[in-house]
């Protein structure tokens, strides 16, 4: 019970977060898609690697949290870790990183500026718990595969098969198998999110 109302608190504090932010993409700068487009399909792009221990701040500085424009955040993407990530990434490429991704705070902004810079999907190691759910909440697809993680090299091309948890490492050849999510999870990130799955369930 006590599990319960604590869940039900938490997601309440999500959505209210969520609506801090203006999803809309201002500009049309390189390297920044429009995230409004939220079906989650199979996707193939480049990679971007990074190592264990990726946190929050690394993602998303907190010098830029003043401002509440998504697409404003999302310029400053991976910038103390990747300066040139921004500039690079396209629509539907993949970040792949060791252990424990997005450690530290609990802030939603770090997996709402990779969504909004047109990645199609994280994979690593293992994820933070709070970005693990924090991900969900904003839509923004996530796999944990440790072998995939190891052997996927930098700008390796990479498709992504989410219903059934297949990675292809089209660059070398290999795949692999990570747990797909099951269907509920699906439908959230299908919806784009949280927020927007309710509001789908309110309107049916």
């Amino acid at each position: 019970m006590q599990q319960a109302i604590y869940d039900s608190k938490r997601r309440n504090v999500s959505i209210s977060i969520f609506h801090r932010f203006r999803i809309g993409v201002t500009g049309s700068g390189p390297g920044i898609a429009d995230h409004q487009e939220n079906a989650m399909q199979n996707i193939q792009g480049k990679t971007f690697k990074y190592p264990d221990n990726v946190d929050t701040d690394v993602i998303i500085p907190a010098r830029y949290l003043n401002t509440p424009d998504a697409g404003e955040l999302a310029r400053h993407c991976m910038e103390d870790i990747d300066k040139e990530f921004v500039n690079n990434v396209r629509k539907g490429d993949v970040i792949v990183a060791g252990w424990n991704f997005g450690c530290g705070s609990s802030r939603e902004h770090a997996p709402l500026v990779i969504k909004t810079c047109g990645t199609g999907c994280v994979i690593a190691k293992s994820f933070a718990r709070i970005f693990y759910r924090n991900a969900i909440n904003i839509g923004l697809p996530i796999l944990e595969c440790e072998q995939a993680a190891d052997e996927i090299n930098a700008s390796d091309t990479v498709e992504v098969d989410f219903d059934t948890g297949i990675i292809r490492d089209i660059t070398t050849g290999k795949t692999y198998q990570a747990q797909p999510f099951p269907e509920f999870i699906q439908n959230i990130i299908n919806s784009g999110g949280l927020l927007a799955s309710l509001g789908k369930g309110k309107r049916g």
